[in-house]
């Protein structure tokens, strides 16, 4: 993995008030999902290399060479399958298909013995729109048919499953369909929530009564201010206050986060709740922040990695560099002339 900019998040956590914003994270977050900036950013002949630093490859075999290497140094690993937005149900077949064959190749992999109501080493995330939720007429009854059949394979092998949130437009019907494939699999199956979202602090609220196990991020997609706070300032103070509700509720929060305040709190709640190292876990994007992933497994903390997989890469990688400065100005200083 490449090293993040630590430098400039340690200067943040060290000075409260200087915020680190991206001014231009409209603007990409606009082009994650343009045709015509795609064929613009994917043409560069620097976005190849910067992409290997967010992304495990474009096949399966790569990204399990990822994980092999990411479990020899004790961390967890969410593998993701890269792709939404499908509407060819063919398509959305052929996701479901990379899934279980993705499914069968980790249950090979050596992860040790694993305690029946421990945390799994391996998961996959998966998101519903590449799943057909977005067909018209019977999306959403296309992505639970199919998300079902990936739970069960994952059950079947010991691996958990996480349903990716996406924009709010969709949220009502993943939570419908999370609720749905936990019926069957309240072990196997859990779910994200963006804590920029207003209607998140509820959320979470209802899935930490029901037990369920909560990846909590701040959140990836452009928003209106009608459904999601847009300033930095309440975004923080949201995923706090749901943070908060998870770690004393009965489920298995998993903390999303590379920011270094939201780190700290959320050690501080859990020793508040009470939880044991066991009882949560961080996670953090592959290729992003490797030494203070290091620090948190020494400190004997569960930390699971994010790996994306596969060519469908573009809409990934674009909200990787609206999300931070420094991925932005990696990029940026990578494209300028020597």
């Amino acid at each position: 993995m490449s090293a993040a900019s630590t430098d400039s998040e340690s200067s943040a956590a060290c000075h409260p008030r200087l915020v680190l914003t991206n001014p231009l994270r409209p603007a990409l977050l606009a082009a994650a999902r343009s045709q015509r900036a795609e064929r613009s950013i994917t043409r560069m002949p620097v976005t190849r290399r910067i992409v290997d630093r967010f992304v495990a490859g474009d096949t399966r075999a790569a990204a399990l060479t990822s994980v092999r290497e990411l479990l020899r140094h004790n961390r967890f690993v969410s593998i993701d399958y890269l792709g939404e937005d499908t509407l060819d149900p063919a398509q959305a077949e052929r996701v479901v298909q990379e899934y279980l064959r993705l499914i069968a190749d980790l249950a090979e992999l050596p992860v040790g013995d694993v305690e029946p109501n421990s945390a799994r080493p391996l998961e996959v995330s998966v998101k519903l729109s590449a799943l057909g939720q977005a067909l018209p007429g019977d999306g959403h009854a296309v992505a639970l048919c199919n998300a079902h059949v990936i739970a069960d394979a994952a059950a079947s092998a010991g691996i958990w499953m996480t349903v990716d949130a996406e924009d709010h437009t969709t949220t009502d019907s993943t939570l419908s369909i999370v609720r749905a494939l936990r019926r069957d699999h309240p072990q196997t199956v859990g779910t994200v929530l963006q804590a920029y979202l207003r209607r998140t602090e509820e959320d979470c609220r209802a899935f930490a009564d029901e037990g369920a196990r909560i990846r909590l991020c701040k959140g990836a997609y452009s928003e209106p201010e009608s459904a999601a706070f847009r300033r930095k300032r309440e975004v923080d103070a949201s995923y706090l206050r749901c943070l908060r509700i998870l770690m004393r509720g009965k489920g298995y929060p998993m903390v999303a986060t590379h920011d270094p305040a939201m780190i700290e709190a959320a050690a501080l709640l859990a020793t508040a709740a009470p939880r044991g190292r066991e009882d949560f876990e961080f996670q953090m994007l592959y290729g992003i922040r490797p030494a203070e992933q290091e620090r948190l497994i020494g400190l004997g903390q569960h930390l699971r990695v994010y790996v994306p997989f596969g060519d469908e890469w573009y809409g990934y990688f674009v909200r990787r560099l609206a999300e931070r400065p420094a991925n932005l100005m990696f990029f940026l200083r990578s494209a300028a002339p020597e």
